[in-house]
């Protein structure tokens, strides 16, 4: 059995989150599960873990002997990622900068399009992003 490790974040906007692990995980919409109470994750055998979280990643859209992939809203309102050991290798520390990068992206984007403002985003070579927001008066 793996062990869950949990990666703090700064991810307040839920919204926000769910497009950026469509966009940095590949899911689809209807892969992520969404609950106002905290569900168990399940480990790769489909058995129930301790830990729980608000937005689920079940473990048949995260890989063969994978376990779910959970983020959990804390009393401060960040959202903080429940990833196993084993799905680190693959889901870890660079995987959760790019999804970090995404987000801030999404929540920029949802913010500035509320006011009425163009949002535009190029990458460069080097994966890095520059966002370009139009409309200010």
């Amino acid at each position: 059995m793996s062990r869950y490790c949990v990666v703090k974040t700064m991810f307040t906007d839920r919204n926000a989150l769910i497009e950026a692990l469509m966009e940095t995980g590949d899911w689809l919409v209807d892969q992520i599960e969404i609950h106002n109470i905290p569900q168990h994750l399940l480990g790769f055998k489909g058995d129930t873990r301790i830990e729980t979280a608000h937005i689920i990643i079940r473990r048949k859209h995260v890989g063969s002997a994978s376990n779910d992939i959970g983020f959990i809203k804390g009393k401060d309102g960040n959202y903080q990622a429940i990833i196993s050991a084993y799905d680190s290798s693959r889901y870890g520390k660079e995987w959760v900068g790019r999804l970090k990068g995404n987000y801030a992206y999404h929540r920029i984007r949802r913010e500035q399009e509320s006011h009425g403002r163009t949002v535009s985003r190029t990458r460069g070579e080097n994966g890095r992003q520059r966002v370009v927001v139009t409309g200010y008066r």
